[in-house]
């Protein structure tokens, strides 16, 4: 005799029911913490790449290096050009994203906002600039860079001392295992010219899709509000609200 009987009309009883919901959940557990991870973008620093009010859904296989199904996905360390995001170094509970311009061995210089890696300059077709160059010391540092003997504001101390050691013939030299981003908004970004590199296991994967995306402004407005009334905003208005034209679009 079968533990688990049908009922009368054939469908299954409720042991079935609630084997099948608790399947679904540790399937999307198991997506949730292995594989994808929804972020929110809260600030124009990639821009015109990605938008404050994109919704994205990271790959958090493709960097991890992990043996986790090893032999199965194209595991790689992140190249230069690649968008990643990443545990903040100076707080490691904040995520950011940012494109990889050095990785490990590679000399980086900024000369009139341009980026020379080891000698070369680089072709940069996504980068944008919003404001101009006025002359003072922050947008000296920040579009020649490094700066020997710099004050710009928004310099982390401890960055400042690092980089002192790693400079050579005005050349930042990057070390093993680390990875130096900056922000395709070159003029509104907290990158690593600010605060230092990324180490490789801050690295939480890739953005692969944005699966939704907010106007700015109905994003900034909402902010500071809670999330439930948030979610009930965007419930009520989505139509509204919606860049139809970002939604479901490849992140690159």
């Amino acid at each position: 005799m079968n533990l688990v009987q049908k009922r009368a009309d054939g469908s299954a009883g409720w042991p079935e029911s609630l084997q099948g919901l608790l399947r679904t959940v540790v399937v999307a557990l198991f997506v949730v913490t292995f594989v994808v991870q929804a972020f929110q973008i809260p600030s124009e620093s990639m821009e015109n790449t990605l938008l404050t009010g994109d919704y994205l859904l990271v790959d958090k296989l493709h960097f991890t290096g992990s043996e986790f199904g090893s032999g199965l996905l194209p595991y790689r360390k992140a190249k230069r050009g690649d968008i990643v995001v990443f545990h903040y170094p100076v707080h490691p509970g904040e995520h950011f994203v940012k494109r990889v311009i050095g990785v490990p061995g590679d000399r980086i210089r900024l000369i009139n906002r341009r980026v020379y890696i080891n000698g070369v300059r680089m072709s940069e077709p996504y980068v944008h600039y919003s404001r101009p160059n006025d002359g003072g010391p922050d947008a000296m540092f920040r579009d020649d860079f490094p700066q020997s003997g710099f004050v710009a504001s928004g310099v982390t101390a401890a960055w400042r001392s690092e980089m002192a050691k790693l400079v050579e013939n005005g050349e930042l030299i990057v070390p093993e295992g680390n990875y130096f981003v900056m922000g395709d908004n070159r003029d509104d970004s907290l990158d690593s010219r600010y605060w230092g590199f990324v180490p490789q296991e801050n690295i939480v994967g890739r953005p692969l899709v944005i699966y939704w995306s907010m106007r700015s402004q109905e994003a900034d407005d909402q902010s500071s509000g809670d999330r439930l009334a948030r979610f009930v905003y965007a419930i009520s208005h989505l139509a509204q609200i919606t860049r139809w034209d970002r939604a479901l679009r490849l992140v690159q």
